[in-house]
């Protein structure tokens, strides 16, 4: 069957867990009697528990069930070639990630995930990198949190700086200025399994130490490092390290990558978290700094595990991304979402990435949100996700 004459434009697969749950909810919710709604279905190892939670979150009970597993490649073939695009949230990927991978690249079937797993990401593309662009299959890692307001905001901020100043940015730092949301069991369970990965392959240790660790050869300049505190004399506010950051600047850098260098090949840039001016802030930003060695504390989330619908919607997340050009022009750029970044708002990112590939016409390959769907994707955050992208002069 061809892509085009395919039942589905988008397949959840992982709904009846806890994030593919809420992705479920907003399609419903969101997309009801919509004319530009997407053909959707749900999928995951029981169709007795996807019935349930399709009851539950409120969708037509003629919503297409699809059972399929990560241990039976037969009916992951199977779904992937009923779907234009797979929408993932079964992680950690490490573990689970690399079969459906496989059957989308075969297929020649979009695919987005959750992932922020550098050093299982880095295999991947080292094995599936060609068969993705032979097929035309666009895999689209990191399509939550991490990392879309990182790489989108950065592709933003370049877009105006050459704007105004008819070059890019070659320094930008990433700040996130506020944020209330904790992070996702998935997120915990994620770091856990790359730790192991590199533990059994410790050439990876290389992936995760370089900013450059996705760029497959291409090594830029020397990057901050994001991990000691500081005084931003941009900002006058004190900094600390930021625990995405390890993923999101991979991400940054491979999109500049994979779109050619638009942001030259001298291109720095690194993340981290403002806390506030004076001693206090000194005090904090240190106290955050000593806190990355256990970040998650004593008890983490575990993987299913996530806040109240309240939690949820109370939380939110502000990011300013500072840019400086060769000639010392300067820009500001901020981007802004409404609940909180690890469920709420990433259920709505990935959602809307998983639309935005079926309406794109990039060519197929292991690549980015930034790379394969852009600004086609902030107009649909905006529009949709309660996500604003805005120059702040």
């Amino acid at each position: 069957m061809s892509k085009a004459d395919r039942p589905f434009d988008i397949v959840v697969y992982g709904a009846t867990g806890y994030t593919g749950r809420l992705v479920a909810e907003y399609l419903t919710e969101h997309y009801a009697d919509r004319d530009d709604a997407p053909v959707w279905a749900m999928a995951g190892r029981s169709a007795e528990k996807l019935a349930e939670i399709r009851d539950l979150v409120g969708a037509p009970t003629d919503t297409p069930l699809v059972v399929a597993n990560a241990d039976d490649p037969a009916s992951l073939k199977a779904m992937c070639e009923q779907a234009r695009v797979v929408l993932t949230t079964v992680g950690p990927y490490t573990l689970y990630g690399e079969p459906l991978v496989a059957a989308c690249v075969e297929a020649g079937t979009d695919y987005c995930d959750l992932s922020g797993e550098p050093a299982w990401m880095y295999q991947m593309i080292e094995k599936y990198g060609d068969a993705a662009k032979a097929s035309g299959a666009r895999i689209c890692f990191s399509s939550g949190f991490d990392s879309v307001p990182f790489d989108l905001g950065v592709l933003m901020l370049q877009k105006e700086a050459k704007a105004r100043f008819g070059k890019p940015a070659t320094r930008v730092k990433g700040r996130v200025r506020g944020m209330q949301g904790g992070p996702s069991g998935g997120t915990v369970a994620s770091m856990k399994e790359t730790m192991k990965a590199v533990a059994k392959e410790p050439k990876l240790i290389k992936v995760l130490q370089s900013s450059f660790g996705l760029t497959e050869g291409f090594v830029g300049p020397k990057q901050p490092s994001g991990m000691i505190p500081e005084y931003d004399k941009d900002l006058g506010k004190w900094a600390a390290p930021f625990i995405m950051a390890t993923i999101n600047t991979k991400n940054v850098h491979r999109t500049n990558f994979l779109l050619g260098h638009p942001y030259g090949e001298d291109f720095v840039y690194d993340e981290m978290m403002l806390t506030s001016a004076g001693e206090m802030g000194e005090k904090a930003a240190k106290a955050i700094g000593d806190m990355m060695a256990n970040p998650f504390g004593a008890k983490p989330p575990a993987p299913g595990e996530g806040p109240t619908k309240e939690e949820r919607e109370n939380g939110f997340y502000d990011v300013v991304f500072i840019g400086e050009t060769s000639d010392g022009d300067k820009l500001n750029y901020g981007v802004k979402g409404r609940y909180d970044p690890g469920y709420g708002s990433t259920s709505r990112m990935i959602a809307e990435t998983a639309i935005a590939l079926n309406h794109s016409d990039a060519p197929g390959g292991i690549g980015t949100p930034g790379s394969f769907v852009g600004e086609a994707l902030v107009d649909r955050l905006e529009e949709n996700a309660e996500i604003s992208f805005a120059v702040e002069d």
